[in-house]
């Protein structure tokens, strides 16, 4: 009994803040500020080719293809403009937030469910958000870039 409200609090939680990732002003979101800002240690996003992401990152569900109607797709147009590089600049810090949140409240398990089985289901939960933030801090970097690019274009 303890699994199953373990396991409905995690799905309240994970619908609750895809809403709340929906509903917030991404113009909250800065790329250029803490925590969203690259680390020094993460040479702008190549530290995780160490993690072989190029051979994961598009095995993850994506949220994109999974409600399309609901949310901006991932895929990036061939002419994007300036505005919309930087929307999925601030959609990737949405993306993150809400996953960090996750692993967070994720740990309310503990309290449903006390002892080991609590912890083991929070750390499970926490462990299997943590890829889809990798993915956002690995991605963020080389949207910047191309948002430098295609502003200077879009200036002359």
């Amino acid at each position: 009994m303890k699994l199953l409200e373990s396991l409905l609090y995690l799905a309240a939680i994970g619908a609750g803040s895809f809403v709340l990732g929906r509903v917030l002003p991404k113009k909250l979101f800065n790329w250029e500020r803490f925590p969203f800002r690259p680390f020094g240690w993460e040479k702008n996003g190549s530290v995780y080719n160490k993690l072989g992401i190029r051979k994961w990152k598009e095995k993850v569900p994506d949220m994109s293809a999974i409600l399309p109607k609901l949310m901006p797709s991932k895929k990036m147009p061939k002419n994007a403009s300036g505005a919309q590089i930087e929307l999925m600049i601030r959609e990737t810090c949405v993306a993150e937030w809400i996953h960090g949140l996750l692993c967070v409240l994720g740990f309310g398990c503990v309290f449903l469910w006390r002892g080991v089985w609590g912890w083991a289901v929070s750390v499970v939960y926490a462990l299997g958000n943590l890829p889809d933030i990798i993915i956002q801090r690995y991605n963020r970097p080389k949207l910047t870039r191309i948002l430098q690019i295609v502003r200077e274009r879009e200036a002359s």
